[in-house]
């Protein structure tokens, strides 16, 4: 039994982190014991629900001070080398945002640092996390459905239309040079290898809908798999869904193999259909709290089970950048307009 707490501190208070400080304040091992942000009133406005006692302005002062366990990164991606590299050098554990950088190059470049110092290392990828994604996981390992043939995934998340696209909620997309891919899709291509394994190839056609961006916001993904399957991610910003609640799965996924086929809805339901019978509701646990399905507290879940335990952390930096070399290689297929090898 653990004596004391993991002392935890974070950098960051914007829109997506108070999911990551919710959920914190239901693991009964950690202490969030402070957070840096340049804002104080922003600030406030976490420490009073959450619990966090202390505010700093400067990350390095509160790694210095606090001497913490571990420190969670929710920053914009250009900040992340210096954070990271900071804690790596005091001995902090890190878990880092994504988009972990800018660009591949500097995501190796802070994987690769981090892994030359004694501490542990992990992406705040939490898609695969889903507890449908995760159920969905079991069910291919169960073989129900036999060996995979294909898994599409279609997703209309209707929050970039519009005059004023994106400034309610994440105003610095319109901004973004590299949109839809960089920031959504790549949750998707991890989930893809999460289910089927390593990616051989990849081919995209992306483009701009909306005038007012500066990046991509509709896009057709194919992947090729080493097991042979495919996978096709079919997504727009811009048009709208038709569901009770658009950001709960982010779309509806078919996954067919040589036995059948498993269906996610839009609301969390699962069935399996295997050949030549009708489909079948699988039962299993899901809950709308937190944000789609509560996959952030799921996620810091594991971190800490697995920070306490020294096994291997799935979105470990090394795994992680196989993700970011398939975003390459879809930009690159765009670029080209030609499928790209990996």
């Amino acid at each position: 039994m653990m004596q004391t707490k993991l002392k935890g501190v974070a950098i960051g208070a914007g829109y997506f982190s108070r999911f990551q400080y919710e959920a914190w304040k239901r693991i009964p091992e950690v202490e969030i014991t402070a957070l840096c942000n340049s804002n104080l009133e922003r600030a406030k406005g976490i420490m009073k629900p959450y619990g966090v006692k202390n505010h700093y302005t400067d990350y390095k002062e509160m790694i210095l001070t606090e001497k913490p366990d571990f420190v969670d990164i929710i920053t914009p991606p250009e900040s992340h080398f210096e954070m990271c590299k900071f804690a790596a050098d005091n001995g902090v554990h890190i878990i880092c945002q994504k988009p972990l950088a800018p660009t591949y190059e500097e995501s190796k470049k802070i994987v690769d640092y981090v892994s030359t110092k004694n501490v542990r290392f992990v992406v705040h990828e939490n898609f695969r996390f889903q507890p449908w994604h995760r159920e969905i996981k079991k069910i291919i390992n169960n073989d129900d459905i036999g060996d995979l043939f294909s898994l599409n995934f279609r997703s209309r998340m209707g929050d970039g239309w519009g005059e004023d696209a994106y400034l309610g909620r994440q105003p610095y997309f319109r901004d973004y040079k590299k949109l839809l891919i960089y920031e959504t899709g790549v949750h998707f291509i991890d989930t893809f290898r999460y289910h089927a394994g390593e990616v051989t190839s990849a081919y995209a056609i992306l483009k701009r809908l909306n005038p007012v961006i500066k990046g991509e916001d509709s896009g057709l993904v194919v992947l090729n798999f080493e097991n042979n399957s495919h996978a096709i991610w079919d997504a727009n910003r811009y048009n709208e869904n038709n569901f009770k609640k658009s950001r709960y799965t982010f779309g509806e996924y078919l996954i067919d193999g040589s036995k059948g086929s498993i269906r996610l809805y839009s609301d969390g339901t699962i069935t399996v259909q295997n050949l030549g019978e009708s489909e079948k509701k699988h039962n299993y646990v899901h809950k709308d709290v937190g944000f789609a399905g509560d996959c952030c507290y799921i996620f810091q879940r594991d971190f800490i089970d697995k920070l306490i335990s020294g096994e291997r952390f799935e979105t470990s930096g090394d795994n992680y950048l196989k993700t970011l070399q398939v975003q390459e290689a879809v930009y690159k297929s765009a670029e080209i307009n030609a499928p790209v090898t990996l």
